[in-house]
């Protein structure tokens, strides 16, 4: 292996030495009693507790209700969001129209919206699945939009003289210009969505990951608690990384 092979295998184990430490400092504070137990249990208590759910199914069912509801949400967010993002970015009157709205929505506190949803809706499945559509949506939007619009002129006034039809510059010029910002809104709309969800979950759930960290708040089980966040905390980070390995690879065609 060549001198940066190695470099580079070495920044990777270095990613794992503070995530380390910080679990032995854990360990410590609260195995030395530092830190009473009660409010912070030993990582070797949270593992007990993580056992203790994943047997008796809680983690399990409460995971495939949150993956659930955050994919059902994402899809309806992504799918409306592009949508829009393209009609914005494509026609001159479609952004008159559109993009003074999604602006307005987008300056408004997304988690401000929780009473008015609840009002409306009631405390279902319905006002979650909006709240995380919301979340997704509008920063696919955003970058769909300035994707469309930021198109290279120099490109699309080459193809215009090569003959090339308006649909075929747009497939040809407008769509590939537009699939990294695409992809950057896809990401940042994963993990808008998550949040929601977590929000969503913690505020009026009767299933999921946040109804499990809700009733071990009122039972006092501050291991489950602490279980329930580092899955979303785990989650969310593969969520990222699956979108970062899928944007890497639809990008293989771009030069670095």
């Amino acid at each position: 292996m060549n001198r940066r092979g190695l470099s580079r295998h070495g920044a990777k184990l270095a990613r794992w030495v503070s995530p380390l430490v910080l679990l032995l400092g854990w360990q410590l504070v609260s195995g030395t009693g530092l830190v009473s137990p009660r409010k912070l249990p030993p990582p070797t208590t949270v593992w007990r507790a993580a056992l203790e759910v994943a047997g008796n199914g809680q983690l399990g069912d409460g995971l495939a209700v949150s993956l659930r509801r955050m994919l059902i949400g994402f899809v309806i967010g992504a799918v409306i969001g592009a949508a829009l993002g393209v009609f914005a970015g494509l026609l001159r009157w479609g952004d008159v129209s559109v993009d003074p709205v999604m602006q307005m929505i987008r300056n408004v506190p997304l988690f401000g919206l929780i009473p008015l949803l609840i009002l409306w809706f009631g405390i279902g499945e319905l006002p979650k699945l909006v709240l995380i559509a919301l979340a997704a949506g509008l920063p696919i939007y955003l970058n769909v939009h300035a994707g469309m619009r930021n198109a290279d002129p120099h490109l699309v006034e080459a193809t215009a003289v090569l003959g090339y039809s308006r649909w075929q510059r747009l497939w040809h010029v407008v769509v590939p210009g537009a699939a990294p910002y695409t992809l950057v809104g896809v990401r940042l709309g994963v993990a808008s969505a998550w949040l929601a969800l977590v929000v969503a979950e913690t505020i009026a759930a009767d299933s999921g990951i946040g109804y499990m960290i809700n009733n071990a708040r009122d039972f006092l089980r501050t291991d489950i608690v602490i279980v329930g966040l580092l899955v979303y905390a785990v989650v969310g980070l593969l969520m990222d990384t699956v979108v970062r390995l899928a944007e890497r690879w639809i990008l293989r065609w771009r030069v670095s």
